[in-house]
């Protein structure tokens, strides 16, 4: 996971350069656990997490972070920023295919649709945290491969 995380986050800071104001915390341990799961599909979804972070910055100004780590038998990457969160009505929703809250030809709603897709394809699962005005925080667990299984591994 750690890996998927520190490749996605090289593509991503290039976009960063146009956006001085706008910083970038990594933090990814070094997790011994392997996960089945394909690198270029978990690195999409830890780019479009980034992306999204990014955009809910207003005016490209404030705080990201993205972390690794392990619990129990799960490990998970969190994506973190301090933009205008998520209103509660429109919560339910963020997952839905063509779902947008984008101004018109600046999003297709299918971004976190894929990204969810994607996730459940690999057992995992997400968690959201908003708060509207303070950010939001999205957190992807995905199950480690058991002892003694051996497989396609992250």
């Amino acid at each position: 996971i750690s890996r998927c995380v520190e490749d996605a986050v090289l593509l991503f800071r290039t976009q960063l350069k146009s956006a001085p104001r706008a910083v970038l915390s990594v933090k990814t341990e070094a997790i011994t656990a392997d996960v089945f799961g394909d690198p270029v599909q978990l690195g999409q979804v830890v780019l479009n997490l980034l992306q999204n972070a990014f955009y809910a910055l207003q005016e490209s100004e404030g705080l990201m972070s993205i972390e690794t780590g392990r619990v129990a038998d799960r490990c998970f990457f969190k994506v973190s920023d301090s933009g205008t969160g998520i209103e509660e009505n429109v919560l339910p929703h963020i997952f839905e295919p063509s779902f947008t809250t984008k101004p018109p030809g600046e999003g297709t709603g299918l971004g976190l649709s894929i990204a969810y897709r994607i996730v459940q394809d690999h057992g995992g699962t997400f968690e959201v945290e908003t708060k509207v005005g303070l950010g939001s925080k999205f957190t992807v667990y995905i199950p480690v491969i058991p002892d003694g299984i051996s497989g396609k591994a992250v």
